[in-house]
């Protein structure tokens, strides 16, 4: 289900769906870095996944990060670079709402 909700979102194998969820975080991610999308950030994430559809099999699932996960050491790794909380528009947090059927964080 979460590599479905990813694709639904707009992020497919055959890039950003226009007027999608997707291409709206790409624009305002854009925006907020002047320009570009960055690397490792929510969008790119996301599109990554939704290309590969590695979703689950990273470990962002409908019930939730899988312990021991590629998703569990994002969001471990997140918490550390943020004093101990992964923040609200985070990669990890937009990529586990998004794979949960959500609208992902908002900034």
């Amino acid at each position: 289900m979460s590599d479905q909700n990813v694709r639904n979102a707009g992020f497919t194998s055959s890039g950003i769906t226009g007027g999608s969820l997707a291409s709206s975080m790409m624009s305002r991610e854009a925006r907020s870095s002047g320009g570009g999308v960055p690397s490792g950030g929510p969008t790119s994430t996301l599109q990554g996944m939704g290309a590969k559809g590695t979703t689950h099999s990273s470990g962002f699932t409908s019930s939730g990060i899988s312990g021991g996960s590629k998703g569990s050491h994002m969001m471990s790794q997140e918490a550390r670079s943020h004093g101990g909380g992964t923040p609200k528009g985070g990669t990890t947090s937009t990529v586990q709402s998004i794979s949960m059927g959500g609208k992902g964080g908002r900034r």
